[in-house]
């Protein structure tokens, strides 16, 4: 069946025939009266030659070649060879004779085409201590310097070489594990020396708001491990904890803040120098602790919060 925006049904393109071979139309002049294209005047010209009126009629659209599904005992051997030997389609296809593009397809149909499907999924693990102050997570985020004209993120200078930069200062960071209260500050380095200063004027952030801090939990990162950080922990009376290599959910609440920092702040609008952008952090700090609403916190503020566990 001809579809609705055809132009010649299996009589139009008889008709078209005709007036070329019989009456002597010129193929191009018999392709204008049909409303159609030369070209298409002469593919049916050329089919009702060679076939007959048998040529003019619709063809099905099925493709002449059909790629090969993977089914029953083969399909079986291949999952097999996939979860139990853990090899890619190339491998299988070698075992199996098959084409590797058919092999991927019936992975992928069954969801196997991911190694990371072949393992189960760790369960999340949640937590949150009960009483402010308990924990705070510390982190430390690289940050590039902003020369005259604006960084390059918002239209300024493009430099050519890596080496050609003017460098780069650390954001560092102290998220309260129960109020998600923060603190934030854009330093020149993360050294240990530097990292202990900033948990000094942290500790004074915290304590003006009531909170006596117990506890911290960092990354392996070298300020952490540092002799100078160890030495202020100490000096506070605080237990440290590093989380497990390669394992930087343990300590998402500082790598979320992270990204709400760089995307509230940062790189939220252009500056026209570092100067600038370190000046309009504690403005961020404020929004972000007394008006912003959390997602883990039901939508409360972090002050919010604290306002609610101090009174409980």
């Amino acid at each position: 069946m001809s579809h609705r925006n055809a132009r010649l049904t299996p009589h139009g393109r008889l008709l078209l025939c005709e007036r070329v071979e019989i009456e002597g139309w010129k193929v191009g002049v018999a392709a204008g009266a049909a409303g159609v294209s030369r070209q298409t005047a002469g593919k049916w010209l050329a089919r009702w030659r060679a076939e007959g009126a048998a040529g003019l009629l619709d063809r099905s659209s099925r493709p002449l070649r059909i790629a090969l599904r993977v089914v029953g005992r083969l399909l079986r051997k291949v999952v097999l060879l996939r979860l139990r030997k853990r090899r890619g389609p190339a491998w299988i296809a070698w075992r199996t004779d098959l084409p590797p593009a058919t092999v991927y397809r019936a992975l992928r149909r069954h969801r196997l085409h991911r190694l990371r499907a072949l393992d189960p999924r760790e369960p999340v693990v949640r937590y949150c201590w009960p009483h402010a102050g308990d924990l705070v997570h510390l982190d430390t985020k690289k940050l590039g310097r902003i020369g005259v004209g604006g960084g390059k993120r918002f239209g300024g200078p493009q430099l050519k070489q890596r080496h050609e930069g003017i460098g780069w200062n650390y954001a560092h960071v102290a998220v309260d594990d129960a109020t998600r209260l923060a603190y934030a500050e854009e330093l020149p380095d993360e050294r240990g020396v530097t990292a202990a200063g900033f948990l000094e004027r942290a500790l004074v952030f915290f304590e003006g708001h009531g909170i006596e801090v117990r506890r911290l939990l960092t990354d392996n990162g070298s300020c952490y491990c540092s002799s100078a950080f160890a030495a202020a922990c100490e000096e506070q009376g605080l237990v440290h904890w590093r989380t497990r290599p390669y394992r930087p959910q343990t300590n998402g609440k500082a790598e979320a803040f992270v990204k709400i920092v760089q995307n509230g702040w940062a790189y939220k609008r252009p500056y026209d120098s570092t100067a600038e952008r370190i000046a309009a952090l504690p403005g961020f700090l404020r929004y972000y602790n007394g008006y912003r609403p959390h997602g883990g916190l039901d939508g409360d503020t972090p002050l919010g919060r604290l306002t609610g566990s101090t009174t409980s």
